[in-house]
């Protein structure tokens, strides 16, 4: 396998396309991996060249991140890791402001995490999900004044409206503070809504995207089929003990990507895991996709998604079974309304090449 390199977005920040997610790691929620077994998982994926690691302060307790930090020690490798938490989620507040996106709990957490990751920096610092009441200007500045103390080095979102993520990026632009550099969002054949708003968003300005639920909680990895499946006060859940209408994945539609997602896997030779976590992490717009396990020989597997490329015939037959229904405003956006603006010249995007302020003679320097 290769693990290759590739920046985080606009940033300097080099990472592998694979992260590791350690919402796993800890046994307080009821399930995931002891510590055992949690160090079995980190040292394969530091042996098979991975340098990306995803945690959070509300995962299991605060115990992923302490593992992880210890993990970390234990092998010597600070300086080769890049470490992303999250902040938001206090589990156990029982103050208003010991939880949320407001600079007080911001900077309350920060300390936390350092704390527990025994570091004296979080290399990339992330709001874990929209709160409704902060505004991106209070969290774009609180983040910025912790970058300029050292204490962070890149800044990011997670689960957050598009409308958001875009105003804290204009806020950072005009007002010379630290860009958002990643944006963490769910993404799969099963969930592909951020294709409207964020991977337009993320390209054109900047933002990396990291992918959670490849595997859609399980369901591509061929674990659930049909007539196998629970319910939870009449909900069918693929996450154990929610109904968070988030996590119901068991869809006619869904259903249908994983009957072709499994034939495709079989014509590859290829787990139908393999064959989910390499679509995604070879979409448009996305910098690394996080893979999480309980079980060492899930993440082994996880591994081989770089081992191949998905033939584009096969490639297509996923992309139209998991296709996007067109919704408004959308809709406008293809190309019979959008031809009617352009006399039925222009057939796409800009080619790459593309520098509205260079030209020659009428044409487009850089074009070939």
């Amino acid at each position: 396998m290769s693990m290759n390199f590739y920046t985080l977005g606009n940033s300097g920040l080099k990472v592998t396309r694979l992260a590791l997610g350690t919402m796993t790691f800890g046994t307080e929620w009821g399930w995931g991996a002891d510590k055992e077994a949690a160090r079995a998982i980190f040292d394969a994926y530091v042996d098979a060249g991975g340098n990306f690691f995803d945690t959070a302060d509300a995962y299991t307790g605060g115990t992923s991140e302490a593992w992880l930090g210890e993990f970390i020690a234990e092998r010597g490798v600070r300086d080769d890791a890049v470490i992303t938490t999250k902040f938001t989620m206090n589990l156990t507040a029982q103050s208003p402001n010991a939880a949320g996106n407001g600079r007080k709990n911001i900077l309350r957490a920060v300390e936390g995490s350092l704390k527990r990751l025994n570091t004296d920096h979080i290399d990339l610092y992330l709001l874990h999900c929209w709160d409704r009441l902060t505004p991106p200007e209070e969290v774009m500045r609180t983040f910025d004044d912790l970058v300029r103390s050292g204490k962070v080095l890149h800044v990011g979102l997670s689960d957050v409206p598009a409308w958001y993520a875009s105003r804290a990026q204009a806020v950072a632009e005009y007002r010379g503070y630290e860009p958002v550099s990643a944006l963490q969002l769910e993404y799969s054949l099963a969930e592909r809504h951020i294709e409207n708003e964020f991977v337009p968003f993320g390209t054109r300005y900047g933002a990396g995207i990291m992918a959670w639920s490849p595997l859609a909680s399980g369901l591509l990895s061929g674990k659930y089929r049909t007539g196998e499946i629970g319910q939870v006060d009449g909900r069918l859940e693929t996450v154990r003990g929610t109904t968070n209408p988030g996590f119901q994945k068991f869809t006619e539609r869904n259903w249908a990507v994983v009957a072709e997602l499994e034939k495709v896997s079989i014509e590859l030779g290829r787990s139908m895991a393999q064959v989910a976590v390499n679509w995604t992490m070879t979409q448009p717009g996305i910098a690394s996709v996080i893979v999480g396990a309980t079980k060492l020989e899930q993440l082994k597997d996880n591994l081989g998604a770089l081992d191949f490329v998905i033939p584009s015939h096969l490639r297509q037959r996923l992309d139209e079974v998991s296709a996007l229904e067109s919704t408004f405003p959308y809709s406008f956006f293809g190309p019979e309304i959008q031809g009617s603006m352009t006399g039925g010249q222009t057939v796409g995007d800009k080619p790459s090449g593309y520098h509205p302020d260079l030209t020659i003679s009428g044409k487009f320097a850089g074009v070939s």
